[in-house]
C-alpha cells in the first residue's frame, strides 16, 4: 500500500502557502513540498500537527491507496 495524502488540496482550500504551513508546523518549504509531491513521509507527529493546523482528522488528510 501507498501512502497518499490530500494535503496540496486542503492546504489551498484553508488560503495557507506551503511557507506559512511549514512555519506553523515547524518544518520548511521544501518539507511541505515533499510531503505534496510524496517524496517524503511524514511522522505521526508531524502528520498530526499538519492535521490540527489544518483542522481536519487525520484520517481525512492521510490515506493508504493500494497499489
Amino acid at each position: 500500500m501507498i501512502l497518499k495524502n490530500n494535503l496540496k488540496e486542503i492546504r489551498q482550500k484553508k488560503g495557507l502557502t506551503q511557507e506559512e504551513l511549514g512555519t506553523n508546523v515547524g518544518v520548511s518549504r521544501q518539507t511541505i513540498i515533499s510531503i505534496e509531491r510524496y517524496r517524503y513521509k511524514p511522522t505521526l507527529e508531524l502528520a498530526m500537527k499538519i492535521a490540527e493546523q489544518l483542522n481536519i482528522r487525520i484520517e481525512k488528510l492521510f490515506y493508504f491507496e493500494k497499489q
